[in-house]
């Protein structure tokens, strides 16, 4: 499935979440994704991104390892539905803004956690979530750098790049 396909679905969810154990669900499923695009960026993605892009692959991986793992069935994991990643650009905008909602989530869980271990892992997670949205915004200011040196060249690219 398309990245930014599996990112609005992310974004539905981590939205619709109604208790604390389903959001921190969905926050764990938003960082594998987002560790996932990583990786697909810094194995295909443009040269100058991949740097960036395994710095993300590595603090979205940081994210998910703060917070205790969801029991998913293999068909429920979005980062393993990962199959394409047609536009970059419009993939790393879409991410950026499910890392701030992730953000968002997290501060208002770590806000009405009952308990010491729930606060300190949304904190982490909100740390990792801020760190990765930093990397894909430096990506996003690359990719426009890159544009304006190559003008017309990601027109010619299906994936833009």
């Amino acid at each position: 499935m398309d990245a930014v396909r599996l990112i609005a679905t992310s974004r539905r969810a981590l939205a619709g979440g109604a208790d604390m154990p389903e959001m921190m669900a969905e926050v764990w499923q938003a960082q594998a994704l987002a560790q996932a695009i990583g990786s697909r960026l810094a194995v295909s993605g443009p040269p100058e991104l991949r740097g960036e892009a395994l710095g993300l692959t590595e603090l979205a991986g940081r994210g998910c390892g703060a917070l205790d793992p969801p029991v998913l069935d293999p068909g429920d994991l979005r980062a393993a539905q990962l199959t394409e990643l047609d536009d970059a650009r419009q993939a790393l905008l879409c991410l950026g803004g499910l890392l701030g909602e992730v953000g968002m989530a997290l501060v208002g869980m770590a806000s009405a956690a009952t308990d010491e271990t729930t606060y300190w892992q949304c904190m982490e997670a909100i740390d990792a979530a801020d760190e990765s949205r930093d990397r894909v915004l430096e990506m996003l200011r690359k990719l426009a750098a890159r544009e304006e040196v190559l003008p017309g060249r990601t027109e010619d690219s299906p994936s833009g790049v």
